[in-house]
């Protein structure tokens, strides 16, 4: 067998091919090579499985299934054979059942003790004690480890195992990960040595010679914590004056027992009973421990003895447990590990010099916050200093011009959005910080906070609200404080606070309206799916090369709702329904689901379509809740698209967009169109060409040439323009005119000042209308038909 190493104990170890993935892979690599087995004697007779383990779920030829599932050939495959043990091993320790007479029916688990005993009782097999890997000393000479007397904690006593089992389960472990790994130290911790011959730390009450190692020693040091203070100041070597006159020789054991437990008596001590007395309360204040925070490699050891020995200090008092641990990874720099010698390192100084305070904490806070190894990147840095930056410069844009906002009443429908997604983000960020999860909070708190205030001014056609933007910035400014002090103390500062920002209150969350904001994403969601139909449109028809040219650029859009599925959408999910309240949240199989689809007479011509359709649903399920099958939306999906629907013609660089039920349209559209998902279909309308002139002086704005199209007005006349001219960004400032004489008017040379002379403004009730067979325009206003010619004027104020 190649893994077996030969330096390792007697180099023979037993063979189970029955559950050893390594085994089975060398059995079957000498059962290929006749050599092999005639070279060492082998008998086929002997090359039977037998079998003495029962793993659900891989029967009870585990090795063999495993190997087989993951197409191993030889023993060779090492990384399929690392992965086969992996699933294996741990299967096989905590579910696996005996099939051995003596044992059978019992759990892998709970035998191994009882068959070592036995073994050992019968003279079959003795102790035998070696490190893992070969231990090399600083000279690089190995070492040979030795067995000497050794004083143990039995950590795998059941009674106190029981007791920690039960700490843990009250414990917070902020993730599922370090839970886990809790849970398996203690299924699999027996004895711990807990002393050493030499070192510093504490003499073995029973036997002084030895001294308490410091994994052992160092579990309950945070209860001297709570009265360190006092007993030595802030003296760290206990050199100094003790603030209760305090001697080190008077902290007795009976003194700590009075200190640490309620029912303790009072001690033999000349210490005065008032400074004992202060002492216990100052302890009975400060205790239990409400989190402890270390790296993930100690959950193994060091805080899985700390779950012990506070149990079994206070074995009848669950007051003073710990409450919570927190367990975090490493961290890398640059993807990769820190290391001298490679010169991958970063100091402390070396990153505030190159990053700033602020830069630093907010790429750390990025890095990462479970037990996956942090990754603090130098490029995010970079780019968090200029996200930073640029979030300063907005605060001071939007200062500077804060008259030029909106004012009045907030109530559009952007204007509703954007509240109730600050809300949503300041109570997010808020349950991120109390659990410690900097990552997410900065992505609550700040990336996706600044999101919804972009969407928000893209989405604002009429602008944005002054009162909203400052509310903005002030709940910013409050949820990056933690992350980003001193850039935010500044910010705070800009804003014409008095006082620092540290003596301000966490932001207030007002109402959430979470089917409003879902309204808002799908908006976005159907402004995306939009532009791609659109691009698909414009798209060349597949054929030969130079057959097919791109469709002319589409004018017009309908987009088509739908207030119902389609029948054979509302079947099935009226199906998936009804098995999801039945069966708690959960659906069957799909092969159960569609033997009942195809029952239905109804459905029998769109079988094809049905099961895709069943398997969205499902996905959809997982990730949105059980929302995903209601059969109606639970928004006016048309109010939503009409609300925004200069937004969507804006965005799409149409002229004209209709938004019409579906069943209003023909079958293939009515098939194609469901809630939650418009049809939208695309058409160009022809238009009368028009000279748009602006006569304004030294303003960059030129002449130009737009369609007039059926039904025109002034609006769609200036956003047109605005589309062809991008030097108009305010809409609100463009006066749209025609001559008093569209003939002689366009020939008159303009007069410097005078703009406006012989024109005639057009007004927000104006209709234009085409004559496409004579290439004319007119314009109709409160019943009075016009002639314009073939030119328009345009002013920017």
């Amino acid at each position: 067998m190649l893994t077996i190493k030969e330096d390792k104990g007697t180099g023979v170890v037993t063979s189970v091919p029955s559950d050893a993935p390594d085994d089975i892979a060398a059995l079957r690599d000498i059962k290929k090579k006749q050599v092999l087995y005639l070279f060492y004697g082998i008998s086929f007779s002997f090359l039977d499985l037998v079998p003495i383990i029962e793993i659900p779920g891989y029967g009870n030829l585990s090795a063999p299934l495993v190997c087989d599932e993951l197409k191993i050939q030889s023993q060779n495959d090492r990384e399929k054979l690392a992965e086969a043990k992996e699933k294996v091993y741990l299967k096989g320790f905590y579910e696996g059942i005996m099939l051995v007479e003596g044992f059978k029916g019992q759990k892998v688990q709970d035998v191994k003790k009882p068959i070592q005993k036995m073994m050992v009782e019968k003279g079959e097999a003795m102790i035998y004690m070696e490190p893992e890997k070969q231990v090399l000393s600083r000279s690089a000479d190995e070492c040979v480890v030795a067995l000497c007397d050794q004083w143990y904690l039995d950590y795998g006593n059941e009674e106190w195992k029981k007791q920690a089992t039960g700490v843990l389960e009250a414990l917070e472990t902020f993730c599922d990960e370090t839970r886990k790994n809790f849970e398996a130290t203690l299924a699999w911790l027996q004895e711990h040595a807990c002393s050493r011959s030499y070192g510093l730390g504490t003499r073995l009450p029973w036997d002084e010679q030895w001294l308490i190692e410091s994994l052992s020693d160092s579990t309950i040091y945070m209860a001297y914590y709570t009265v360190a203070h006092l007993l030595q100041g802030g003296v760290l070597n206990g050199q100094g004056p003790s603030p209760l006159g305090i001697r080190a020789e008077q902290m007795t054991r009976e003194v700590w027992d009075y200190i640490f437990f309620k029912t303790a008596p009072f001690p033999k001590t000349d210490i005065p009973k008032e400074k004992l007395q202060k002492l216990r309360r100052e302890f009975e204040f400060w205790y239990p421990v409400d989190v402890r925070v270390s790296g993930k490699d100690l959950v193994p050891n060091h805080l899985s003895y700390y779950l012990y020995n506070h149990v079994a200090m206070w074995p009848n008092d669950s007051g003073k447990w710990p409450k919570a641990v927190r367990a975090n990874g490493h961290l890398l720099l640059n993807s990769e590990k820190m290391s001298k010698s490679t010169g991958n390192f970063l100091t402390l100084s070396q990153a505030i010099a190159k990053f700033s305070a602020d830069g630093m904490r907010l790429t750390l806070a990025d890095a990462g916050d479970t037990v996956e190894d942090a990754n603090f990147v130098e490029a995010m840095a970079d780019a968090g200093i200029l996200r930073l930056f640029t979030w300063v410069e907005w605060v001071k844009e939007m200062i500077a011009n804060q008259n030029n906002l909106r004012t009045g009443p907030v109530d559009t429908f952007n204007d509703r959005v954007f509240i109730s997604e600050m809300n949503s983000s300041i109570i997010k960020t808020e349950q991120h910080f109390e659990r410690m999860m900097y990552k997410e909070a900065l992505k609550s708190g700040f990336f996706e906070f600044q999101a919804a205030k972009d969407k928000y001014r893209e989405l604002a056609i009429e602008g944005m609200h002054r009162d909203l933007v400052f509310q903005f910035i002030e709940n910013q400014t409050l949820l990056l404080a933690p992350i980003c002090p001193h850039l935010c103390e500044h910010t705070w500062s800009l804003l014409g606070k008095s006082s620092s920002i540290m003596k301000a209150r966490w932001p207030t969350a007002g109402p959430v309206d979470e089917i409003l904001i879902r309204s808002s994403q799908y908006l976005m969601d159907t402004a995306h799916d939009l532009r791609l139909r659109l691009k698909a449109y414009t798209q060349p028809a597949k054929g030969k090369k130079g057959d097919n040219k791109p469709p002319a650029k589409p004018t017009h859009c309908t987009i088509y709702v739908a207030k119902t599925y389609p029948p054979w959408q509302h079947s099935a999910l009226s199906l998936l329904g009804k098995h999801y309240k039945s069966n708690n949240g959960a659906l069957p199989d799909n092969k159960v689901i569609a033997m009942e689809l195809g029952a239905m007479p109804e459905l029998k011509k769109y079988m094809k379509r049905v099961m895709p359709f069943v398997a969205m649903i499902k996905d959809n399920l997982e990730k949105n809740g059980p929302r995903v099958l209601d059969l109606e939306l639970e928004f006016d999906e048309c109010a939503v698209l009409l609300e925004n629907i200069v937004y969507l013609t804006n965005s799409l660089e149409l002229d004209q967009i209709d938004v019409v039920f579906a069943s209003e349209a023909d079958d293939k559209v009515k098939e194609d169109c469901c809630p939650g998902k418009p049809f939208c279909v695309f058409r160009s309308e022809s238009g009368v060409l028009v000279s748009l002139v602006n006569p304004q002086p030294a303003n960059g704005l030129f002449s130009t040439r737009i369609d007039i199209r059926q039904g025109d007005s002034k609006d769609s006349i200036i956003r047109r323009l605005s589309r062809v001219n991008r030097g108009i960004k305010d809409l609100s400032k463009v006066k749209l005119m025609r001559f008093e004489d569209p003939i002689l008017g366009p020939r008159r040379i303009p007069v410097l000042g005078k703009e406006e002379e012989g024109k005639i403004p057009i007004s927000n009730s104006s209709v234009f209308h085409v004559n496409l067979q004579e290439n004319k325009v007119h314009m109709s206003d409160n019943g009075l038909k016009m002639d314009i010619g073939d030119t328009l004027i345009y002013l920017v104020q």
